[in-house]
């Protein structure tokens, strides 16, 4: 079945960097697009960034120029590397595939941003 778990999350301050990662597992990594999203308290799950399975990229404009989503094929691994971190950027952060029209998600990795 398909899984997918992610690790990297914590506490930060504004300026600094952490990189996600998500372990995928039940399918096959490398024809798949895979996604970030985020939920903040009290707000709707929203899309971070985008690779496509040919490493096409899109991004969220609110993380443009900041986070950069990358994947290792090789490790089934999909990576968020997120810079200049802001105090809004602190939200619950999941792992997202869409398999035969069905999406699947992680369990999440909290990210807070605060001095």
């Amino acid at each position: 079945q398909v899984q997918l778990v992610e690790s990297g999350g914590g506490l930060v301050q504004p300026g600094e960097s952490l990189r996600l990662s998500c372990a995928a597992s039940g399918f096959t990594f490398s024809r798949y697009g895979m996604s970030w999203y985020r939920q903040a308290p009290g707000k709707e799950r929203e899309l971070v960034a985008h690779i496509g399975s040919l490493h096409s990229t899109n991004y969220a404009d609110s993380v443009k120029g900041r986070f950069t989503i990358s994947r290792d094929n090789a490790k089934n691994t999909v990576f968020l590397q997120m810079n200049s971190l802001k105090p809004e950027d602190t939200a619950i952060y999941y792992c997202n595939v869409v398999v035969a029209g069905r999406h699947y998600w992680g369990q999440g990795t909290q990210v807070t941003v605060s001095s």
